[in-house]
């Protein structure tokens, strides 16, 4: 990122399509060639594991495992798996421009199982050979969600104690019975990773470059706090004694209480920190950059006794600080790696960022609600990443709508808005005109849209990560405008 560019940032997800949720499917790749035919070098998405409770793509039940949402099934159809009037007849949520996670959940997994049996038993040395590959990880997630479907889909906490603890005879004879079962989480994940694969590839043919992003915990339910409990701080019964979060600020009064287990820091540097290598690692084989989230945390992270119910009475715990990505660097070299640095940071924090030397985030919409804020974009650097919003904040319309009069004033004049170009793209104007070397805009900001196409409210259940594109949302102007932006301030080359 030593050259001037910018990206759009969509999750994969809220692109549009005719099954119920984006995938990788023709609208991605259309995607693609509309980034390309502006000059857009980036294209950012969030996490793209498998989703669990409350759907959110940064509580995963693998870290490593991909989201079979996104499987493409015109692809299925091709390969005579499954059948065009099966896809039609199934209900996958009939709302172009949200997600319905629960239909979902019985259609898709329904439609996937069909293709299932019809590819087995032909596919079942490809899969065996699939799992080989991916042989650290990839058993153990298998297992762990057959398991979890024979146990009516509970907690693996509330699983009968031989399971829980991972008794090898026990888990043998349940692979055993159950191996048809197994193969069918495997199969998800060979389609996954050779459908994104194949859109990857035709990405970077056209010059366009994936931010990936890492959530920085995982979830409580998950193969990876089951098959590995001793890197975690758990109590006797396996169960959180603390869980992650952040402390009240700009977002939320009582603080956001994430519920994720914590690591247990000391374990993993004993043993090298190899699973968080492993983890980069398998990133960056999926993605050209990749952003960590909550970066702060690796160098103190706020940690909530688990029965509480918010995260106010939380303290500071020192993280690994700058050892882990020594150990990343030393083991896999230089990669592309972006730093989610936002919320309350100290000069340690700061310190662990320059260290690293990758570069931060400048969100604009923070910029104007105090006096010369490090967010208003003259104090960008140009190893930054400016944004007008993200994933977690409003858009930019609707802060305009909503935020503190003197805050909008202040946007108003720093940047000139006027009526004629649009506040909101006047606000995408600054932050393309910024010194930062990349600019992203959240795909909603270039559309123009309000809090209606919000993507997630922190702290809040229900409602979040259901926003989709409509098919005919990016027009020849949206096309024109953007191409436009990038070739005015240096962001095609």
């Amino acid at each position: 990122m030593k050259k001037r560019s910018s990206g759009l940032l969509m999750h994969v997800s809220s692109l549009p399509g005719e099954y119920g949720i984006g995938d990788f499917g023709q609208y991605a790749y259309k995607f693609v060639d509309f980034l390309s035919a502006t000059n857009t070098k980036y294209w950012q998405i969030l996490p793209l594991g498998i989703t669990s409770f409350g759907d959110s793509p940064y509580q995963s039940f693998s870290a490593f495992a991909g989201n079979p949402y996104f499987i493409d099934l015109d692809r299925l159809v091709e390969e005579g798996w499954l059948k065009k009037s099966e896809i039609v007849q199934t209900d996958l949520g009939e709302d172009e421009e949200s997600v319905n996670y629960a239909k979902l959940y019985e259609g898709k997994l329904s439609l996937l199982n069909k293709a299932f049996q019809r590819a087995y038993p032909e596919i079942e040395e490809a899969l065996e050979e699939f799992m080989a590959v991916h042989e650290d990880w990839l058993p153990d997630f298998a297992c762990f969600m057959a398991i979890k479907k024979a146990y009516g889909n509970v907690a693996w906490t509330a699983w009968p104690k031989s399971y829980r603890l991972r008794d090898r005879e026990v888990l043998e004879e349940f692979r055993q019975a159950h191996k048809k079962n197994i193969h069918f989480w495997v199969f998800t994940q060979y389609l996954f990773f050779e459908h994104w694969h194949d859109l990857k590839v035709y990405a970077n043919k056209k010059g366009i470059r994936i931010i990936g992003d890492i959530p920085i915990y995982v979830a409580a339910d998950s193969a990876d706090v089951w098959s590995r409990p001793d890197l975690y701080k758990l109590d006797k019964n396996l169960h959180p004694e603390v869980v992650a979060g952040v402390p009240p600020d700009m977002m939320s009064d009582t603080g956001q209480l994430w519920g994720n287990p914590i690591y247990d820091w000391d374990k993993m540097k004993q043993e090298g920190y190899h699973w968080w290598i492993r983890r980069v690692e398998e990133s960056f084989e999926l993605f050209d950059a990749v952003r960590i989230d909550h970066f702060r945390g690796f160098e103190a992270y706020w940690e909530v006794p688990a029965a509480d119910e918010t995260a106010e009475n939380g303290k500071w715990v020192k993280g690994p600080g700058l050892s882990l990505f020594e150990a990343i660097k030393e083991r896999l070299g230089d990669k592309e790696i972006l730093a989610e640095d936002l919320g309350f940071l100290t000069e340690e924090v700061y310190d662990l960022i320059e260290a690293t030397g990758y570069p931060g985030m400048k969100v604009m919409q923070f910029g104007f609600g105090a006096e010369d804020s490090e967010y208003m974009p003259h104090n960008y650097t140009r190893h930054s990443i400016a944004y007008t919003g993200n994933h977690d904040t409003q858009t930019m319309q609707g802060w305009l709508n909503t935020a503190d009069t003197a805050a909008v004033e202040t946007a108003k004049n720093y940047l000139n808005l006027t009526d004629d170009e649009g506040y909101v793209n006047g606000c995408i104007r600054g932050v393309f005109a910024s010194s930062s070397n990349l600019a992203i805009i959240p795909v909603q900001d270039l559309l123009g849209l309000d809090d209606t196409a919000r993507f997630n409210w922190p702290s809040t259940i229900g409602g979040n990560w259901e926003w989709r594109m409509t098919q005919d949302a990016l027009l020849k102007s949206h096309k024109s405008y953007l191409k436009n932006l990038n070739k005015r301030y240096g962001r095609s080359l």
